[in-house]
């Protein structure tokens, strides 16, 4: 071979750019940006979703509290008994760990059963602002929620764990 034939550069600009490819390390910097771009998007859709999953966990966990402690409360009661009380655990949710709603058992009157539980979100968690505001059940069975937060949230969904 000559030397003519070994410094003559390849033929296309596509095999120059798989000869700066191979040579190469790392990425550009256009990979880097299209990968961050595509990462905000995802995390723009799924950091919402994540929060909606969890609120509906923990709505979901304080209705299972409330219904615990109603049945707590009708497998304690005594005729004797003014005022149902919650024993520890029974009176947070979850049992262990943070708490997210805090459990009250209030007075009634006797058209209701003589009871309402209350699962009240505690004033620094995560649910402080939800639209389902304050779960009650009262001792009949009858459950609604209280709060000026809830705008567009029906009984049946906070219930079910769904706001809006």
């Amino acid at each position: 071979m000559n030397d003519a034939m070994m410094r003559t550069p390849p033929a296309s600009a596509a095999a120059l750019a798989r000869l700066q490819r191979t040579n190469g390390t790392g990425f550009s910097m256009l990979e880097v940006v299209i990968a961050l771009a595509v990462a905000a998007v995802l995390t723009a859709y799924a950091i919402p979703s994540y929060r909606a999953y969890c609120a509906r966990g923990h709505r979901i966990d304080a209705v299972m509290a409330l219904h615990r402690a109603a049945q707590h409360i009708a497998a304690d009661a005594s005729p004797l008994r003014t005022a149902p009380r919650l024993p520890p655990g029974l009176d947070r949710v979850p049992e262990r760990g943070r708490a997210v709603y805090r459990l009250e058992v209030s007075a009634n009157g006797e058209a209701s059963g003589g009871y309402a539980l209350k699962a009240i979100p505690e004033a620094d968690g995560p649910m402080r602002g939800d639209a389902c505001g304050v779960f009650v059940l009262d001792a009949l069975g009858f459950r609604s929620n209280l709060g000026a937060a809830m705008g567009g949230a029906s009984v049946e969904r906070c219930w079910a764990g769904r706001a809006i």
